[in-house]
C-alpha cells in the first residue's frame, strides 16, 4: 500500500488524532544500540547489519542492512517489522526520508572512467545512470526522459541484471569493447543494433560495475545519480530530471 493510501486509511479511521511521532528520535545509549545489533545479528545469521539507530517511536529501533535495506525491531529483537514508518502529524514517511539519506552518493567518487561518456552541448551538467542493455525501462529513459536533453554529460554504467536478463552481460561487454562505445550504446539502446566488429573480449569493467551498483544499493535499473548525491530509481520523466539536475 502506498503512503498516500495509508494516510487516507488512517484519516478515514480517525487514527491520526490518536498518536503522532516526534520529529526527534527516541534516545538510546551506545551500549543499548550495540546490544540490539548483537541480538539482530544472532537472529539473522549471514545478514550484514550496517547500523542500528533509535527511531521516533519509543522502544522501536531502525536496523540498516547491507544494500540500504531498513527493517525495525524491538529492544529484544523478538520481532521484525518490514515497511514504512509514518509520521502521522507530518503525513510523511520516516522510512523514505531515511532511505534518501542513506542512498546519497558522493558523485565525485564515482569511477567515471568505467562508464560510457556522452557529452551533449557544452556538457556542463552531469548525470550518472546505471543501466542494463536489456532493461525496457532503461530504453524508455533513453528514448523519452533523456531524449533531446542538451548541455549535459551522461555517464552510463553498464550494470546487467543477470537474473532478469541472461544475455545482458554479453551485450554489455560487446558494447564496451566497441571501437566507439558511446555510439555503440546509443545504437543499441535506441535501435537495438549491436556493433558487428566487437566480440566483447576486451578488458572491461562490467563485473566491477555490477558490484559497485550493489554496494550503492541499486537493486534495479535504471538507477540515476545526480551531482547533489540524490539517487533515484526508474525511468523518470524529463521534467523531473531537469528539476533534480538543478539541486545543489
Amino acid at each position: 500500500m502506498q503512503f498516500k493510501q495509508i494516510t487516507q486509511t488512517l484519516l478515514a479511521a480517525g487514527l491520526i488524532a490518536l498518536t503522532a511521532c516526534s520529529a526527534s528520535a527516541d534516545t538510546a545509549s551506545s551500549k543499548q544500540l550495540a546490544e540490539v545489533k548483537a541480538r539482530v545479528t544472532k537472529q539473522l545469521p549471514g545478514k550484514e547489519i550496517t547500523s542500528v539507530n533509535a527511531t521516533p517511536m519509543k522502544g522501536i529501533f531502525e536496523v540498516v542492512m547491507a544494500g540500504n535495506m531498513i527493517v525495525y525491531t524491538d529492544a529484544k529483537a523478538d520481532f521484525l517489522i518490514f515497511g514504512d514508518m509514518v509520521d502521522v502529524a507530518k503525513r510523511a514517511s520516516v522510512t523514505e526520508a531515511r532511505l534518501s539519506e542513506l542512498r546519497k552518493v558522493d558523485f565525485a567518487k564515482l569511477p567515471l572512467e568505467t562508464a560510457i561518456k556522452e557529452v551533449r552541448g557544452d556538457g556542463s551538467r552531469k548525470l550518472a545512470v546505471f543501466s542494463d542493455p536489456d532493461c525496457p525501462f532503461c530504453k524508455q529513459l533513453e528514448r523519452q526522459g533523456l531524449k533531446d536533453m542538451t548541455n549535459i554529460t551522461i555517464y552510463t554504467f553498464l550494470m546487467p541484471l543477470a537474473q532478469l536478463h541472461p544475455d545482458a552481460a554479453r551485450k554489455s561487454r560487446v558494447i564496451w569493447c566497441a571501437q566507439d562505445r558511446t555510439a555503440a550504446w546509443k545504437e543499441w539502446i535506441i535501435n537495438e543494433k549491436l556493433p558487428e566488429n566487437s566480440k566483447g573480449d576486451c578488458e572491461n569493467p562490467v563485473e566491477s560495475t555490477v558490484q559497485l551498483g550493489t554496494r550503492l544499493g541499486i537493486n534495479g535499473t535504471p538507477g540515476l545519480i545526480f551531482p547533489s548525491g540524490r539517487m533515484v530509481p526508474g525511468a523518470i520523466p524529463r521534467a523531473e530530471i531537469e528539476k533534480l539536475l538543478a539541486e545543489k
